[in-house]
């Protein structure tokens, strides 16, 4: 694992560290531990999916859904004394952000490769 030094991590409390690059996907990480900037402690693990799931079955969160979490905590938020504008527009660019995802997963189903390591 290797600390990912991005500076639009919230990086006051906590960091974030990526690793596990396969064999399968050579260009991204599959693992995310999100650790107390103060001590290091782990708070949180992710695990995305590894590969396709056709090929490799399902063994990780996809992409989308982890933009859903974030979507319904905001919404959730929004609905009570946390309700702001900002929660509003995060909300809307992160629907955007899944719509795009899905697209993707469209084309790839129209052209047959979805779920492969085909391009």
């Amino acid at each position: 694992m290797e600390r990912i030094d991005n500076p639009m991590f919230t990086s006051k409390y906590t960091y974030v560290e990526g690793g596990n690059i396969s064999e399968l996907n050579a260009t991204a990480f599959h693992d995310f531990v999100v650790k107390r900037s103060d001590d290091g402690e782990i708070l949180q693990n992710i695990h995305f999916q590894q590969g396709p799931i056709k090929e490799c079955g399902v063994n990780g969160v996809c992409d989308e859904d982890l933009l859903l979490m974030v979507i319904t905590r905001l919404e959730q938020f929004n609905m009570g004394d946390f309700l702001c504008i900002e929660n509003a527009y995060a909300v809307s660019h992160l629907k955007e952000a899944v719509v795009w995802l899905r697209e993707r997963t469209r084309q790839r189903e129209a052209r047959g490769v979805e779920g492969t390591h085909q391009v």
